[in-house]
């Protein structure tokens, strides 16, 4: 017999990487382009200020007009889209923004129906016409909320002068922008959803430029024309501008005033930031070009708790949490006299020693809530009814606990006095407890997966409630209530304070504003009009 002969399989076509698919619509470089000038422009790099709420808006702008444009093309003849490899299945993804499908590619009628083709009157088509609608519309006002939710945060630039909490906006916002883009959540996870415009933005210069080379003649010829117009015009202000500033002084006042004073170190900040602004901003477009794939419920663990594996240490957690709770009024109603009795301690001293550890217990207790909620059989009425009670009960003392420990803080404060880093924390345990508000949610639910991304929601708003108050200027109100009752007031620490503090101390003595006062408006030069802010300008 002759050996059998093996005939190798023919090799597979290799696959193109993602951004090779996705196609580029028009107008991606000029709005990239767009928001570098104009954050690089404006953004006051050292303060907070108004320049990065308008860069703010300039993104959304940009963002919103790229987007629109993009919808338009899906109801009109084709754009270019890069041909796939001869024999490649996957198609080259649409550039529309929202990822509505074209009509030469819509295959499902809800597709078709976006698309603005004809469906088929039937129940079926119609049933997905409508959820389809629906899907657009919630997806439209979520990415509203998180887009509005960052502008505000970047709008703390110009109310707040406190220089730690403008930073936390700048960073919330940038999550919240991320989130916008996204629209909904991704299979990547809520992690990579709060950094994915950064992350994708390295192969987004790619594509915007391969994108550029692959559009043809026509659109290199209209890029290039308009370069030449953007080159002329710099060429006139350069000749002009100094002519007429040097001709009159007025002008030359005023254009001090309107136009950034350009050093070496100044270009160089100018030019990273408009590498970074502008690279950031193809980050988004290409995720919004490109959409990633939109993440279901999670699935069916492989291995689940079953009732008799979880119900004991759960019960037991919660009767310990009723145990410790019932001490806690004991404590409360029994006051100074019997916290010094058993524990040794004065109240103020008793409050503080607890509150770390009740923030902790806090914390794990809502990973073990999370645990259970996502691993444990829930086949059965009965299965699902013991997991509402017993972990309705555990989360309810939980946010008990919460309380417990936002007030043993207060009480500390009260007897110490307030600062910022204690009024952080005291935030933070608030958040805590709207955490277990929306587990509450979850476990009537039984569906948490939605819930890392509302986790993410409510620190932003906590954030936005933060500002809102004006920390620095709380804190030195409560120190000062707190001076008039006992007469001890930390004079230096108010002094480390922005000028957010400033209308507290009017309630002072001459003697003491006159030790705090001068420190804080020592630094208080003149901003320019890009980086005006409200509080630095009212203490002025």
């Amino acid at each position: 017999m002759s050996p059998v002969r093996h005939t190798p399989a023919p090799p597979r076509p290799a696959v193109p990487p993602r951004w090779r698919r996705v196609a580029r619509p028009s107008g991606v470089l000029p709005a990239a382009a767009f928001v570098g000038v104009i954050g690089a422009t404006v953004i006051p790099t050292d303060r907070p200020g108004i320049g990065w709420l308008l860069t703010g808006t300039a993104v959304t702008a940009a963002l919103c007009a790229v987007d629109q444009r993009a919808r338009r093309s899906t109801t009109q003849p084709s754009e270019h889209i890069p041909a796939a490899p001869e024999g490649e299945q996957t198609k080259a993804v649409t550039p529309s923004m929202p990822a509505t499908a074209r009509p030469d590619t819509a295959t499902s009628p809800a597709a078709k129906s976006a698309a603005g083709t004809d469906t088929a009157a039937s129940p079926a088509a119609d049933g997905d016409s409508v959820v389809g609608a629906v899907q657009r519309v919630a997806l439209r006002w979520g990415r509203g909320w998180w887009v509005g939710l960052a502008l505000v945060l970047l709008g703390v630039g110009a109310v707040r002068a406190a220089g730690w909490l403008f930073a936390w906006c700048v960073i919330g916002a940038c999550v919240a922008g991320s989130f916008a883009v996204l629209g909904r959540r991704s299979t990547r996870g809520v992690w990579f959803d709060m950094i994915a415009v950064p992350v994708e933005s390295f192969v987004a210069v790619p594509w915007a430029f391969s994108g550029m080379r692959q559009a043809g003649t026509s659109e290199l010829s209209r890029v290039r024309r308009y370069g030449v117009s953007v080159a002329a015009t710099a060429a006139l202000l350069v000749v002009f501008v100094p002519l007429l500033g040097g001709a009159d002084a007025t002008f030359a006042t005023l254009l001090s005033g309107l136009v950034p004073e350009v050093d070496s170190a100044a270009a160089w900040e100018w030019l990273v930031l408009f590498a970074v602004l502008g690279t950031g901003a193809l980050g988004a477009l290409y995720l919004l070009a490109g959409p990633l794939p939109a993440a279901g419920d999670a699935g069916r663990p492989s291995r689940l708790w079953t009732r008799s594996e979880w119900v004991l240490p759960v019960a037991v957690l919660a009767l310990l949490f009723g145990v410790f709770l019932g001490g806690q009024f004991v404590a409360l109603f029994g006051g100074d006299d019997y916290v010094q009795r058993t524990a040794g301690l004065t109240y103020a001293e008793y409050a503080r020693s607890g509150f770390w550890q009740l923030s902790a217990v806090s914390i794990l207790a809502l990973a073990v809530i999370a645990a259970v909620l996502h691993f444990s059989v829930k086949d059965t009425a009965a299965d699902r009814l013991w997991v509402r009670v017993l972990l309705g009960v555990v989360s309810l003392l939980t946010l008990i606990i919460v309380v417990s420990a936002l007030g043993r803080m207060w009480t500390y404060q009260q007897a110490y006095g307030f600062t910022v880093l204690r009024l952080l924390v005291s935030m933070c345990e608030l958040w805590v407890g709207l955490l277990y508000v929306l587990m509450l949610v979850a476990i009537a639910r039984l569906r948490w997966s939605w819930v890392p991304r509302a986790a993410v929601g409510t620190a932003l708003a906590t954030l936005v409630a933060l500002a809102a108050i004006n920390p620095e200027y709380l804190v030195a109100e409560r120190n000062i209530a707190r001076w008039e009752q006992n007469g001890r007031l930390d004079a230096d620490y108010l002094t480390s304070l922005s000028p957010d503090i400033l209308p507290a101390l009017e309630g002072l003595p001459d003697p003491l504003r006159a030790r705090i006062e001068p420190n804080i408006r020592r630094d208080l030069d003149d901003d320019p009009w890009w980086a005006w802010n409200l509080s630095r300008s009212s203490a002025r």
